[in-house]
């Protein structure tokens, strides 16, 4: 009996221990002690204002959490701390910008950086943008506009209807980032880019914009896996930039050009897009040293590829212009609908072009406007479709399967 109740007391003094341990790990949290280093997160829905908010990051850095709800704004909330996150709750997170006098909804700056192009002293690094909704209206500016931040990523963000640019990284000069964002109804440029260097902008959605991206005096742009559809305007605008690659994207249905490249573009890949439906396709009007590889040219109004005047030293090779051309003799656009461009030389030298397919064309393979020389037109095939390949000067032409050229030579 007296062992039974040794027993009964050690394991109440046991679970004592316990609650003890428990209770005093409970009451250390509730006073305060954290992880040490650790910085609490900010949790706006306890602030007054979104912007205060934002002031309250230390200058170390910190996790914004955006709440629900839709927060109406008359000027740009300012992001101005390093190592920051702004996190909303997805698209229920909605800054409405009502501002009218082009300011954008939010500006991610230095608070004394005045010149993006030139100030360098004030430099903001390591920002993220990620999981919120920002519009805006037809008098407002970008929904999102960063000056001389590097190493900055906005992902997850989508943003529409501003009067100005969707995203305007504005020298962002180090590894910006874009990553699965949908940029929608903006009346200027859905993304643009000045001054950056090692650029990515991937997986994300653009529609109805003005243009869809520009990127201008920059370098190193990798844009893949992208869908551009249906602007108003040009598709992607690259111009006095270098060593970049546009690949595996879809763009469809801009009412003007898909791709430019102007202004001293050279060393850039366009290669394994689709081109679709657009008035134009790839205009190359200052490039060099480019190449324009396995692409799908399908039913562009225009000039499917244009190489001009100032653009030499490219090599086209492997990809396919076509119509809606199903098989069995049939078509699947009807009569209003059957516009299929091909290539355009205008004035252009030392240009290879070999393993193209040319087919079902409302213009030619290939048209020469002005005296191209140095061209090489080689082991390409030719189907239903006139060219003008034959009227080459200085140049290699051979080895073309032309079903044309052999229904012409059979009669």
């Amino acid at each position: 009996m007296q062992r039974r109740t040794h027993i009964s007391i050690s394991v109440i003094t046991l679970a004592a221990s316990c609650l003890t341990f428990v209770t005093g790990t409970i009451l250390a949290q509730d006073t305060g002690s954290v992880l040490p280093g650790a910085r609490p997160m900010i949790d706006a829905a306890k602030f007054p204002s979104l912007q205060a908010a934002l002031d309250a990051v230390p200058e170390g850095g910190g996790l914004v959490q955006l709440p629900a709800g839709t927060f109406e704004i008359t000027e740009p909330l300012r992001v101005h701390t390093e190592d920051t996150c702004i996190q909303g709750a997805g698209t229920a997170t909605h800054i409405k910008n009502l501002n009218t006098e082009g300011q954008p909804a939010l500006l991610v700056s230095h608070l004394e950086c005045e010149d993006a192009k030139t100030d360098r002293k004030h430099q903001l690094w390591r920002i993220r943008l990620t999981n919120f909704r920002v519009t805006g209206n037809e008098q407002s500016g970008a929904g999102i506009e960063a000056r001389q931040i590097n190493e900055i990523l906005v992902d997850s963000v989508t943003v529409s209807e501003n009067g100005g640019d969707g995203i305007f990284l504005n020298y962002c000069y180090e590894d910006p980032r874009i990553a699965t964002c949908l940029i929608t109804y903006n009346k200027q440029v859905g993304v643009k880019l000045h001054g950056c260097h090692d650029i990515v902008v991937a997986s994300s959605q653009f529609e109805e914009n003005q243009d869809a991206l520009h990127c201008f005096d920059g370098f190193n742009l990798c844009m893949t896996g992208c869908c551009v559809d249906d602007h108003l305007g040009d598709g992607v605008v690259i111009e006095n930039t270098y060593g970049s690659v546009l690949s595996g994207n879809m763009i469809e249905e801009c009412n003007a050009t898909a791709v430019i490249l102007d202004r001293d573009c050279y060393g850039i890949t366009v290669s394994s897009n689709v081109i679709a439906h657009n008035g134009g396709g790839i205009d190359l009007r200052d490039a060099h040293g480019c190449a324009v590889s396995a692409n799908t040219f399908t039913i562009i109004k225009t000039n499917a590829l244009r190489i001009g005047p100032d653009s030499g030293r490219i090599t086209v090779g492997g990809n396919n212009f076509s119509n809606s051309y199903i098989g069995d003799s049939k078509v699947r656009r009807g009569t209003e609908d059957l516009a299929a461009a091909g290539l355009v030389l205008e004035a252009t030298k030392d240009i290879s072009i070999s393993g193209n397919t040319f087919s079902g064309l409302t213009t030619k393979a290939l048209s020469l406007v002005g005296e191209s020389s140095g061209i090489v037109f080689a082991n390409n095939v030719l189907s239903d479709v006139e060219s003008d390949h034959e009227n080459l000067k200085s140049s290699v032409v051979s080895d073309n399967l032309d079903s044309n050229a052999s229904r012409q030579s059979s009669e």
